[in-house]
C-alpha cells in the first residue's frame, strides 16, 4: 500500500490532479490506480476518480504487481534498502535485466527471488541499467512512480564512476560531443554531429605511463557514453576492445559505478551510497599508485 500525506496549502483538489502534479504519478499509472479500485482517503475506501483532497489528508492505494522476471536464487550484495528502494552492487559479467534470449541470468532475477523470499509483494524496476561488464551500483524501485519521477534527470540522481583508461591523462574537464549508434552496427556507438547531446565530466585521480584512474560523472545518459567519450579523446577504457581498449591487463571494460547521490523521492532524505572497487580494478589501481 502506497501512502501520501497531502502537502500544506492544498485546498479542495482532485486527488488525480494532486498526485499527477505533486507526486510524479504519470497518466498511465493513474489509470492503473483508478481501475485497480483499492484507493483510500483518510482510511476510508473511495472512488479514486472522485476523491478530493486537502492539506494533511492521507492518501493510500495499492496496485497489482505483475512481473515477467523469473525469480532465481543468487547471492546479492545489498547496500541499501527501504520500503521504496533497493540498491545492489552488481558484479561484472552480469546483465542488469533479462534479455529475451537470456531470461534467467540477470541481477533482476536475483532481486525478484530476494523479494519473494522476504515476503515483499513489490515490483522490480531498475532505475537505470549498467552494461553487462560494468560493475557497481544499480538502483531498483519497488514502486513504478519512482521511475517516472526520476526519469533521466541527472540532477535528481547523480551517478559517479571510476574508470581505468589507456595512457597518461592529467587534469579534469568535460566532454560534450553528441553520440549516435553506428550505422553499420546494432551495438556500437560513436561521436557524430547528428547524434544526441551528451555531456561527461571527468577528473584524473592518478596517472601512470600506461593507464590512468579517472572519476567521471554523467550529465546525460547515452548508451556507452563514458566508453565512447573517453575513446573519442584518445583514452579508451582498459579492456574495452569494442572502442579500442586493450585486454592485456583486464578482460572487461574497466568501469565501476561507485557512487549514487540523491534526495529520496519519498522521505526527502539526502542519501549517498558507495560501492568499493571490485578486486580486479583494485589490483590495477594498487599497481598504478605504487609506481615510482
Amino acid at each position: 500500500m502506497q501512502k501520501y500525506i497531502v502537502k500544506p496549502g492544498v485546498v479542495n483538489k482532485l486527488a488525480k490532479d494532486y498526485l499527477k502534479g505533486s507526486q510524479g504519478i504519470s497518466s498511465t499509472l493513474w489509470k492503473k490506480i483508478k481501475f485497480h479500485d483499492d484507493f483510500y482517503l483518510n482510511g476510508v475506501k473511495c472512488r479514486a476518480s472522485r476523491a478530493v483532497v486537502n492539506a494533511g489528508d492521507c492518501i493510500e492505494f495499492s496496485l497489482p504487481v505483475k512481473q515477467s522476471v523469473i525469480p532465481i536464487n543468487m547471492d546479492l550484495n545489498i547496500l541499501y534498502e527501504d520500503d521504496y528502494l533497493l540498491i545492489v552492487d552488481k558484479p561484472a559479467n552480469q546483465l542488469t535485466h533479462p534479455l529475451s534470449h537470456e531470461p534467467e541470468t540477470s541481477l533482476a532475477n536475483g532481486v525478484m527471488a530476494y523479494f519473494q523470499h522476504s515476503g515483499k509483494n513489490v515490483g522490480c524496476h531498475p532505475i537505470y541499467r549498467l552494461d553487462r561488464n560494468t560493475s557497481g551500483l544499480v538502483i531498483f524501485s519497488k514502486v513504478p512512480q519512482i521511475q517516472f519521477w526520476w526519469g533521466n534527470d541527472h540532477e535528481k540522481l547523480q551517478r559517479r564512476y571510476y574508470a581505468l583508461v589507456t595512457g597518461s591523462l592529467t587534469g579534469k574537464g568535460e566532454i560534450a560531443t553528441p553520440i549516435r549508434r553506428c550505422e553499420d552496427s546494432i551495438v556500437k556507438q560513436e561521436v557524430h554531429p547528428t547524434g544526441k547531446p551528451a555531456l561527461t565530466h571527468y577528473e584524473v585521480i592518478a596517472t601512470g605511463q600506461d593507464y590512468s584512474l579517472v572519476a567521471l560523472q554523467l550529465a546525460t545518459g547515452r548508451t556507452h557514453q563514458i566508453r565512447v567519450h573517453m575513446a573519442s579523446i584518445g583514452h579508451p577504457l582498459l579492456g574495452d576492445d569494442l572502442y579500442g581498449g586493450s585486454k592485456t591487463l583486464i578482460n572487461r571494460q574497466a568501469l565501476h559505478a561507485f557512487e549514487a547521490k540523491f534526495q529520496h523521492p519519498f522521505t526527502k532524505e539526502e542519501l549517498v551510497v558507495h560501492s568499493p572497487l571490485p578486486e580486479d580494478l583494485q589490483l590495477l589501481v594498487n599497481k598504478l599508485t605504487h609506481e615510482d
